[in-house]
């Protein structure tokens, strides 16, 4: 009879010995999940900045030029319908009109002052008598990378287990965020030094198997809008350059800016050849 007891007792002892073991792997699973699905969030938000960054630049340097073109275009076609008088040739001539003749906005409206950011930068000089600021470099530095990347990963919301933290840690993010978008090495050490000083992350403790395949879905269900945004950005026209130059952007806005000049002055060549 006692011989039966421990028979029971060992194999009870066993089953629940190979349910931790497993609940152990499943744990496992889901924290290097975790930390694929921070690095992947990581890669998206860098890509984003860099995006976001590349297309502001774009703007500021090419913008002028693709403004000249669209001129040259429509006079062009405005000499082309004064010489034909073509129906055709005059409504061509009224849409290449339209297309450099865009309604008022803010910038207008306000006389190169101000945007609908506010002052512009080089308004804001002159009323405070400070140097312009230069403007926002392709992408932040290494340094601030990998400030960033460090932060993630020790101060991500998805490392949270309960309310308090991840409010915590989501909140602060904001600000790294921030940080990072603007290329301020400063304030990524400065809330480098901030986050080692703050209180230490709660404590991971062993969830039940139920909830460590809720949380395995959940991540899985994160990654798959993560890939979605990365494939927007990647898909988009400023992503697609990028991609074609990773390495140094600049190289590639010096490439198109010649290529926009040689246009610039084809067209005029053109056009004083219809006018001349």
């Amino acid at each position: 009879m006692d011989g039966h007891g421990d028979s029971e007792g060992a194999g009870a002892g066993a089953g629940q010995g190979e349910q931790a073991a497993a609940t152990e792997r499943l744990a496992r699973a889901v924290r290097a999940a975790e930390q694929a699905l921070i690095e992947f969030e990581i890669a998206v938000e860098t890509f984003r900045v860099e995006v976001e960054n590349f297309s502001r630049l774009h703007h500021q340097r090419l913008g002028p030029m693709y403004a000249r073109l669209d001129e040259l275009d429509a006079q062009i076609a405005e000499a082309i319908a004064a010489r034909s008088g073509d129906p055709e040739d005059l409504r061509r001539a009224q849409e290449a009109r339209a297309a450099v003749l865009p309604m008022p906005d803010v910038e207008e409206l306000f006389h190169g002052w101000m945007g609908s950011d506010g002052l512009f930068p080089e308004a804001e000089a002159m009323l405070t008598e400070r140097p312009v600021q230069p403007p926002q470099k392709v992408r932040p530095s290494e340094e601030a990378r990998r400030a960033y990347r460090d932060l993630v990963r020790k101060a991500h919301p998805d490392l949270a287990r309960d309310e308090a933290e991840r409010e915590r840690r989501d909140a602060f993010i904001v600000r790294v965020n921030a940080a990072y978008a603007s290329g301020d090495e400063a304030a990524l050490r400065e809330l480098a030094r901030e986050w080692e000083a703050g209180p230490a992350p709660a404590q991971q403790r062993l969830s039940e198997s139920e909830e460590l395949y809720a949380r395995l879905e959940w991540l899985a269900e994160r990654k798959e809008l993560l890939a979605a945004v990365a494939a927007e950005l990647e898909g988009s026209a400023i992503g697609a350059m990028i991609k074609m130059a990773p390495q140094d952007p600049d190289v590639l806005l010096e490439e198109i800016a010649e290529k926009l000049l040689a246009e610039v002055a084809e067209r005029e060549a053109y056009l004083a050849g219809l006018v001349g």
